[in-house]
């Protein structure tokens, strides 16, 4: 499968190679929360979170992404036609209920994580055995951010997840920001250089390949195939600053260019932090966005 991300679940050895299904989809289920932030880049909240709707129903699994995004992940064990809209009808609630998602967050992670919540880019996660071609498509006409992942069973203990769709959800907010930025100088009027060079990161990290998405935040904005894979800083005075998922020991560390921040704060995701300031840097710095894109 083309960009099939293989996971291990256990400490043994593939015993067998042929793709399968889960037996049940509480398997699903069960995997994906006990590893979802490796797996989804989302710390697990809460599981069969039932909501007091008209119809009543339970949500499947509940998080937090990387951005503080608020997320719904839904599961199937084959191919349901229902999940994306069984999904959009569970985050319209959510969206409707905020007080009661932020307090989930505030007694699971705390009172700093629950006041930072990103209300603007709520996001569905599918998990399924497979999606129609009307999926994909139907994944495109809504206004969320929605993610379809195909799953497959490998042996006993490897799992594999492959993006088959990934949509940006237009929150109010992204198209005031639009707006803003269609009647806003050119670039090099607004920051000079670093300014300039930001929008060129911008474009080499969105055409990296298929599925990246943009999510805006007030420190950064974040690169998501799935889960992130960069983060850009608003530009300095003199440099950018990127912040990558991949692993800096895994990288020859040049100084003034690249650095290992593991462990260090900083706003963004990612160990690995990359200092821009010239186009040649730039230049330089494209093997390392691609094994970050890569590796997500």
């Amino acid at each position: 499968m083309p960009g099939l991300k293989l996971f291990h679940t256990t400490n043994g050895g593939v015993t067998e190679v042929t793709p399968r299904l889960a037996a049940v989809e509480a398997d699903v289920q069960d995997l994906v929360e006990t590893h979802m932030e490796s797996m989804l880049g989302v710390t697990f909240l809460a599981s069969e979170y039932v909501i007091d709707c008209v119809d009543g129903g339970r949500i499947d699994s509940l998080g937090l992404d990387e951005n503080g995004a608020p997320v719904i992940v839904e599961y199937k064990r084959g191919t349901d036609a229902g999940v994306i809209n069984q999904g959009l009808s569970y985050m319209a609630w959510l969206m409707s209920h905020k007080d009661a998602f932020r307090s989930l967050v505030r007694d699971r992670l705390g009172v700093t994580a629950a006041s930072q919540i990103l209300w603007s880019a709520p996001r569905l996660i599918c998990v399924a055995g497979d999606f129609t071609r009307y999926d994909a498509h139907a994944v495109r006409e809504h206004r969320r951010s929605i993610d379809l992942v195909r799953y497959r069973y490998f042996g006993s203990d490897h799992i594999g997840l492959e993006t088959v769709a990934s949509v940006t959800g237009h929150s109010a907010e992204a198209k005031r920001v639009r707006r803003r930025a269609a009647g806003a100088p050119p670039v090099r009027q607004q920051g000079g250089a670093t300014a300039e060079l930001a929008a060129a990161v911008d474009e080499v990290l969105v055409g990296l390949g298929g599925g990246v998405t943009r999510v805006q935040r007030k420190q950064y904005r974040a690169y998501q195939r799935l889960r992130n894979f960069a983060c850009l800083i608003p530009p300095q005075q003199t440099k950018v600053l990127v912040y990558l998922k991949a692993d800096p020991t895994a990288v020859d560390l040049v100084s003034g260019f690249t650095r290992d921040v593991t462990g260090l704060g900083h706003h963004g995701t990612g160990d690995l932090e990359v200092q821009l300031r010239t186009d040649r840097d730039l230049e330089r710095a494209q093997d390392l966005f691609r094994l970050s894109y890569a590796a997500a």
